[in-house]
């Protein structure tokens, strides 16, 4: 006897968001980034970043394990200068791994790398000490804040939680800037 499937429907829907329905933000010198996805009970973050030709971001550690792909440009880390990454790469960085991102001032376009990132980034000063620490929910606070600023509509950010209107809805957002410690 032939077995007759139907498919459920009440299953989610896949989310999609095209280039240009998330925007495209500056948030600091050499760095700007769409914010494509939040996941701020795990501390997860999806970002689209551009990096500035000459962007030297500094040292820091990651808590969690990171994927990128490079869509354009160049970028690589000075700890290992012969790992370039450009259009097309693929990098995984474990949790633990430290480094210290570069865009080679010779690029004639900005870095263009999406990055998902689980955990924080532990931001080092020169001397190695801690002066900072970057996570989906202060990141999100900066661009939300970016957004504002510029006169932006809320974003429509996958996983922002309805309630969030702008970066003075995010508890401790207030005066989250960012620096060259973080990376996107």
């Amino acid at each position: 006897m032939p077995v007759t499937m139907t498919a459920p429907t009440d299953l989610p829907r896949a989310i999609m968001r095209g280039a240009d329905d998330v925007p495209m933000v500056r948030i600091g010198p050499g760095v700007s980034i769409q914010y494509l996805q939040v996941d701020l009970d795990h501390n997860i973050r999806v970002t689209r970043a551009l990096l500035d030709p000459g962007l030297r971001l500094r040292r820091h550690t990651h808590t969690g394990h990171v994927f990128a792909w490079t869509l354009g440009g160049s970028w690589l880390y000075t700890e290992y200068p012969q790992d370039v990454n450009v259009a097309g790469c693929y990098l995984y960085e474990p949790s633990g791994a430290s480094h210290t991102l570069v865009v080679p001032a010779e690029n004639r376009e900005p870095a263009d790398v999406v990055f998902i990132v689980h955990g924080g980034n532990v931001d080092h000063g020169d001397d190695g000490e801690i002066v900072s620490v970057t996570d989906a929910h202060s990141l999100l606070a900066v661009y939300l804040r970016a957004c504002r600023e510029q006169g932006l509509p809320r974003p429509n950010v996958i996983g922002l939680p309805a309630h969030v209107q702008s970066d003075l809805d995010l508890p401790g957002a207030a005066g989250k800037s960012f620096d060259t410690a973080s990376v996107p």
